[in-house]
C-alpha cells in the first residue's frame, strides 16, 4: 500500500543552482524547514524503529516514495474512546517475515491465520503533552496478560471472539487495528495514530547514523542472537543493535529488563538523530531517510498532515533535555503463571487517568490590564473540599474524595445532595461561599481538576448525612496547607462526573519512568 513506488532514493539536490526559494515546491524559510527536519525525529524520539524515517518530511519529500500507508479505522470493531484533542500515537516494532531482509529475522509462526506473518515484542504509547513540551512513552510488556476484545483478523478479516492473551497475540493475528482497539480497551485512551516498523528499517537507521554506542556492566555471549559484546563500552552497527534490544538471555532474562534496555537504547538513537551534525548535512541525512523509509508503515492521517508534524516538532528541543519519560506499565507477577505478567492495580489505571486527562494546555496568566484582581495561585492542598453525591450510586462521594485526596486536595467532609423532585444530578457542579472574596478562586482551583470540568457557582447548598472524610489509602491532608479562614468549596458529583485530574503517579509509577537526560549516562 505504498503512496508511490520508488525503486532507488533520488539523489540529493544541486547545493547551487536550485531554483529560487519562492519557486521551490514544498520548501520554506530555514526554519520551518528544521521545524520539518524535527517534526519526522521527534516522532522517531519514541523508538529507535522510527527515528529515521520520519525526518524531513518536507524538505526531503522526494525521499519518501516508498514509505507505506495503511487505513485502519474501518478494522476497529469496538466503541472508541473519546478524542479528547491530545496526541497519543501507537509505536509497534514488527518481527514481519515480509521481504527478504526480514525473512530470517522472523519467528516461524505456528498458526497460518495470523497477520501476514507478523510479531512484535515491542510496544509503545507515546503521548505529548498539550503544550508539545513534553512526552511520556509507556512500554507494555509484551508478557502481559490481559483481556482481548473482539477483533477482526488482519489477514482473513475474520471476527475474533474476546479471549484472555498476552498482549502482543493482539498484534500477531489482529495486526495494528487490533492492537490499537485492545490498548484503547484497557487503557480507556484514544489512540490518534500509529508507527510500524520493521527489523530491516531499524537495522538501517542505526547503520545510517553510524551506529549508537552503549555500555554495559557486563558482557553478552548469546547463542540465540549470535551477539557476542564486552563489557563496557561497544558501538553496534545495525545488526548488533537488533540483536541487543532483543536480548532476552541477559540479565534476569525477564521481558521487563528487555524493555529497560530498549528505553536506554532509544534515548540514545533520539541524541543522535537529533544533533546538529546530521540535520546540517544534506547528504547524510537523505541517506538517514531513504535507509529507513521502505520499512515504515503509518496512518495517512498522520503521513499527510504537515500541521500535525510541525506541532510535533515544538516538542523535539524538549525531548532531548530531559522532557521525554520512558514509563513501564506497573506491572506484578500473574498469579497463574509465573513466566507472565499482569498490570498492578490502581496503579495502572492512574497512569492511564494521567494521560486521558493531561488535555488542556497551560492556561496564560492574566495580564494586569485585563484582571482588576489579581489570581491567588494555589495549590490541591491549600483547598477545602466538601464531596456531595448527586447521583443514585452508593458511596459515589467517597469514591471522589478519595481521588481528590490522593492529589493532594484536603477534603474535610462527604455527604449527599438531594436535587429538586429527588432526581439524580445530571451534570456535576461546584459552588462557593458569596460571603469570600478568594472563595472563586478556591473554587476555580477545584473545577479545574474534574473531569467534565464544571462551571463554579456562587451560594453554597445544604448537604444531607454530611460527615467528615477520613481516608486510609490517601495521605492526610486535614490542614495541610490550608490556614483558617479558608473557604470551603462543594463538589456536587453528577452522572457525568468522569474522574480527576491525576498529576501526582503512584510511586510504583515514579519508579519506573526514566527521562531521557537521566538515560544519557548509561556507563555510571
Amino acid at each position: 500500500m505504498a503512496r508511490r513506488a520508488a525503486a532507488e532514493a533520488p539523489p540529493p539536490p544541486p547545493p547551487d543552482d536550485r531554483p529560487p526559494r519562492s519557486h521551490r515546491s514544498g520548501d520554506g524559510n530555514d526554519g520551518q524547514t528544521k521545524m520539518r527536519v524535527l517534526a519526522w525525529i521527534s516522532i522517531g524520539v519514541t523508538t529507535a524503529m522510527v527515528a529515521g524515517a520520519l525526518t524531513a518530511y518536507t524538505a526531503y519529500r522526494d525521499a519518501f516514495g516508498n514509505i507505506n500507508e495503511k487505513s485502519v479505522k474501518e478494522d476497529i470493531i469496538n466503541p472508541r474512546p473519546p478524542d479528547t484533542g491530545a496526541l497519543n500515537v501507537l509505536l509497534v516494532g514488527s518481527d514481519t517475515r515480509a521481504g527478504d531482509g526480514n525473512a530470517r529475522y522472523g519467528q516461524k509462526l505456528a498458526r497460518e491465520a495470523d497477520a501476514g506473518g507478523k510479531r512484535t515484542d515491542t510496544i509503545i504509547l507515546m503521548h505529548l503533552s498539550p503544550d508539545r513540551d513534553k512526552a511520556r512513552l509507556i512500554s507494555f510488556p509484551r508478557d502481559s496478560m490481559v483481556d482481548i476484545p473482539r477483533c477482526k483478523n488482519e489477514a482473513t478479516k475474520q471476527e475474533m471472539p474476546p479471549r484472555r492473551d498476552m498482549i502482543n497475540s493482539a498484534y500477531n493475528s489482529g495486526g495494528i487495528a487490533c492492537t490499537m482497539s485492545t490498548l484503547e480497551t484497557l487503557t480507556g485512551i484514544r489512540i490518534n495514530h500509529f508507527v510500524e516498523v520493521d527489523f530491516s528499517g531499524f537495522k538501517n537507521i542505526v547503520d545510517a547514523l553510524g551506529g549508537i554506542e552503549i555500555c554495559l556492566k557486563s558482557g553478552v555471549n548469546d547463542k540465540d542472537s549470535k551477539l557476542v559484546l564486552p563489557p563496557g563500552k561497544s558501538l553496534l552497527n545495525g545488526e548488533k543493535a537488533l540483536g541487543y534490544v532483543r536480548l532476552r538471555k541477559y540479565g534476569d532474562g525477564s521481558d521487563i529488563q528487555r524493555i529497560k534496555r530498549q528505553q536506554i537504547f532509544l534515548s540514545k538513537v533520539v541524541s543522535k538523530a537529533t544533533s546538529s551534525e546530521l540535520l546540517t548535512d544534506v547528504g547524510r541525512l537523505r541517506d538517514f531517510i531513504a535507509a529507513a523509509a521502505g520499512s515504515v508503515t503509518m496512518d495517512p492521517e498522520l503521513a499527510n498532515d504537515t500541521e500535525q508534524l510541525i506541532q510535533i516538532a515544538v516538542s523535539a528541543k524538549e525531548m532531548t533535555a530531559g522532557g521525554v519519560k520512558f514509563t513501564t506499565v506497573p506491572w506484578g507477577p500473574d498469579p497463574n503463571d509465573p513466566n507472565r505478567v499482569v498490570w498492578k492495580q490502581p496503579d495502572a489505571g492512574e497512569l492511564f487517568t494521567s494521560i486521558k486527562t493531561d488535555t488542556e494546555p497551560t492556561a496564560p496568566e492574566p495580564s494586569a490590564s485585563t484582571s482588576a484582581k489579581p489570581k491567588v495561585d494555589l495549590k490541591p492542598e491549600q483547598v477545602r473540599v466538601q464531596v456531595l453525591n448527586g447521583t443514585k450510586t452508593f458511596g459515589k462521594a467517597r469514591e471522589v474524595a478519595d481521588e481528590l485526596a490522593k492529589q493532594g486536595f484536603n477534603v474535610v467532609g462527604v455527604g449527599n445532595y438531594e436535587a429538586a423532585g429527588g432526581a439524580s444530578l445530571p451534570k456535576s457542579e461546584v459552588h462557593y461561599a458569596k460571603s469570600m472574596d478568594t472563595a472563586p478562586d478556591y473554587a476555580d482551583a477545584l473545577a479545574g481538576s474534574v473531569l467534565p470540568k464544571p462551571q463554579p457557582a456562587a451560594g453554597k447548598v445544604k448537604a444531607v448525612g454530611a460527615q467528615p472524610y477520613t481516608s486510609a489509602t490517601a495521605p492526610a491532608t486535614t490542614g495541610g496547607g490550608a490556614t483558617k479562614g479558608t473557604p470551603i468549596v462543594q463538589l456536587l458529583v453528577g452522572e457525568d462526573f468522569d474522574s480527576v485530574k491525576v498529576t501526582k503517579l503512584p510511586d510504583s509509577v515514579n519508579r519506573d519512568t526514566i527521562t531521557a537526560s537521566e538515560q544519557k549516562n548509561v556507563c555510571t
